[in-house]
C-alpha cells in the first residue's frame, strides 16, 4: 500500500515475525518485504540483468512466500528461504523468456580432476572479492550475465551476496557438492572472461 509505513520494531526477533507471519497477522507480510526486499531484488537483478523483471520476480517471490509460510519448516533462516523463493521465480522466469542453452565449451580437467581455465593469463584479481574499477565492473557483469543461470545463480548467492555454502545450497535446492562444482565452473569462465579483457581481448562465453 502506498505510503504505508512499517514498524521494523513490531516484532522483537525473527521467531517472532515468523510466528506472526504463520498466524496471518496483517503487518507481518508488509515487514518481512521490509526487511529482506532490498537483498532479494539484489539476487533478482543479478540473475535476471533487467531491473524491470527483477521487480516483478520479487512480487511474485513475497507473494508466493507469504501465501505459503505453512511450509517453512525453521530448518533453515527466514532469509535462505526467501532467497530460495526468488531464485526459483528468477529462474523459471528465465526459462521462460530463453532455453539455458548458453553453455561452456568442454573443460579441461586436470591430474587432480579439477576443472581448469582454457585462459587465465598473468593477473590476480579474484571476481568475487576484489573491488572492481568501473569499466571493470562493467566488464563484470556482463560476465556474470552471460553465464548458465544455474552457474549465475550459484556464484551471485556465494561470491556476491556472501552466502555460505550450506545457505547458497539450500537456496537451491542441491547438494553442497553440487553447490561447489557450479561455483567452480562459474568462477572459472568469469575468470576467463576478464583474462581476455585484460590481456585487450574480450572473449564471449561460447554458446
Amino acid at each position: 500500500m502506498a505510503g504505508l509505513t512499517i514498524d521494523l520494531n513490531l516484532y522483537a526477533d525473527e521467531a517472532a515475525l515468523i510466528d506472526a507471519l504463520l498466524a496471518g497477522d496483517k503487518h507481518a507480510c508488509a515487514c518481512m518485504v521490509k526487511q529482506h526486499g532490498s537483498q532479494m531484488y539484489a539476487v533478482a537483478l543479478r540473475i535476471m540483468g533487467d531491473a524491470d523483471d527483477a521487480e516483478e520476480v520479487v512480487q511474485d517471490a513475497f507473494i508466493s512466500a507469504c501465501g505459503k509460510m505453512t511450509s517453512f519448516e525453521g530448518r533453515s533462516k527466514l532469509s535462505t528461504w526467501l532467497y530460495r523463493i526468488t531464485t526459483n521465480a528468477a529462474l523459471m522466469r528465465l526459462r521462460k523468456r530463453r532455453d539455458d542453452t548458453v553453455s561452456l565449451d568442454e573443460p579441461q580437467v586436470g591430474d587432480d580432476g579439477d576443472l581448469l581455465p582454457r585462459q587465465l593469463g598473468d593477473w590476480e584479481i579474484d571476481p568475487g572479492r576484489q573491488a572492481l574499477s568501473s569499466e571493470l565492473r562493467q566488464e563484470m557483469e556482463a560476465a556474470v550475465e552471460s553465464l548458465p543461470p544455474s552457474l549465475r545463480a550459484a556464484f551471485v548467492l556465494r561470491d556476491i551476496q556472501g552466502l555460505s555454502t550450506q545457505e547458497a545450497a539450500e537456496a537451491l535446492e542441491i547438494s553442497e557438492t553440487a553447490l561447489k562444482v557450479r561455483l567452480h565452473r562459474a568462477r572459472l569462465a568469469l575468470r576467463e572472461r576478464l583474462a581476455g579483457y585484460l590481456a585487450g581481448q574480450p572473449q564471449e562465453i561460447a554458446p
